[in-house]
């Protein structure tokens, strides 16, 4: 049985006080807390094997490099990818974009070629594309939203054509909220192919990227399922360290990547005439990585399973919906994304106040809620907005939680107003 009380006590920062206040932390979308599962991991890989991975013949390093090959295997079943070598470690998910739009961007993309992203994407989805239709002389495309904050399927499939080689998207909203239909999406890539392979005699795909970084808290991702090219997150979105992330790519695709960055760790051989490089997903792992991060990332993934993802999903539904029932009611509060479909995300804004002021005055009431455009400046335009307030939910939070809150945003309110 879930019993939320009993979550919270593996979590030591829930029990502290901010402002003499007890934490309401509600900023989940941008860093979860850790439950001493993880912590633990991390200070026994210190206490008890701490050395570097790989190459080394002591017993330190051996049993250092099996915990950090174990993680990248337990990630490999989280997400079920077809094999360990399609799981490469990286610094997090803006790491992981910018590696496949350069590694990628080299041997896939020409003047003239298209790449589609959405409207509602964080920068880290836009920026890498921007710099690599602007090298490649490309076209970058955006698929619009409706005002519920969804996708325009309609024009996303016109806007695929027989230039399109990448498409790029969310597969949900750090700031609306909304889950994108992404089996749906990709099956549209896969058909599109399919069809100008037979007309036009183009033999290969167009490449799909998806950016997991605030679905993987929240929902099973099955990687083989979606048939999706690339597929990326952060360990500090789940309940994981920071500084550290994955990237799924198919295997067929990471072979034919050049490195994104070149050192130790990358290479079969090395002569001042000429390097030859690994395979995946050492090739993409230059330098010492983050071991006791990947080692606790796979802590969180093993915390979040034992509690079971569609026990957590219910948890957080229940939250979502009665955080939104209770503050719709508010006076001159508009919900920013109303999608059918949503994660544990509540993005509002307050008519005539700036959301940072009610920001401010949560942060008093003990209330932590991340406010501002939340890397999303292109969405802010599309609502005409600066930014707002958004509470992002996990399964250690509660209904009583949502009532200092929802308190909380009335006071600042009657203060501001």
């Amino acid at each position: 049985m879930f019993n939320v009380e009993n979550i919270r006590n593996d979590f030591p920062i829930l029990s502290q006080k901010v402002n003499g206040k007890p934490l309401v932390y509600f900023d989940n979308g941008a860093t979860t807390q850790k439950p001493k599962q993880v912590i633990d991991a991390i200070v026994n890989h210190y206490q008890t094997i701490n050395s570097n991975i790989h190459r080394g013949v002591h017993t330190l390093s051996q049993q250092s490099t099996i915990a950090y090959e174990n993680a990248r295997t337990t990630v490999q079943k989280h997400i079920n990818a077809a094999n360990s070598n399609e799981i490469i470690f990286t610094k997090g998910t803006t790491d992981a974009i910018n590696l496949v739009a350069h590694s990628l961007g080299k041997i896939w993309i020409e003047e003239g070629d298209e790449i589609i992203i959405s409207e509602m994407e964080h920068h880290s989805n836009i920026l890498p594309w921007q710099i690599l239709c602007e090298e490649k002389d490309a076209v970058l495309k955006v698929i619009p939203i409706n005002d519920a904050g969804e996708l325009n399927i309609d024009v996303f499939k016109k806007l695929l054509g027989d230039k399109t080689k990448i498409v790029a998207i969310t597969h949900v909203s750090n700031t609306l909220g909304t889950i994108n239909p992404i089996l749906d999406i990709i099956g549209l890539v896969r058909k599109h192919s399919s069809l100008l392979r037979g007309e036009a005699g183009r033999g290969a795909d167009t490449v799909v990227i998806i950016d997991g970084a605030q679905a993987i808290p929240h929902m099973k991702v099955d990687v083989q399922e979606l048939d999706v090219d690339f597929y990326c997150f952060s360990g500090h979105k789940v309940y994981g360290p920071t500084g550290i992330g994955v990237l799924y790519g198919k295997e067929k695709w990471l072979n034919k990547m050049p490195p994104y960055q070149t050192g130790g760790g990358t290479i079969k051989t090395v002569a001042f005439e000429k390097t030859e490089y690994t395979d995946a997903p050492l090739k993409f792992e230059a330098g010492t990585p983050a071991i006791e991060a990947a080692i606790g990332l796979a802590s969180a993934l093993d915390y979040i399973n034992k509690i079971g993802l569609e026990t957590i999903a219910v948890h957080e539904q229940q939250l979502l919906e009665y955080a939104t029932k209770k503050i719709s009611a508010i006076p001159g509060l508009k919900i920013i994304g109303t999608a059918k479909e949503k994660a544990a995300v509540l993005s509002f804004s307050i008519e005539d106040i700036h959301p940072m002021d009610i920001g401010t005055i949560l942060d008093k009431l003990g209330v932590a809620a991340r406010t501002g455009h939340h890397c999303t400046q292109p969405l802010m335009e599309c609502y005409k907005i600066p930014g707002t307030v958004r509470a992002s939910f996990s399964f250690y939070n509660t209904k009583e939680e949502v009532d200092i809150f929802a308190a909380g945003i009335e006071k600042a309110i009657k203060m501001l107003g």
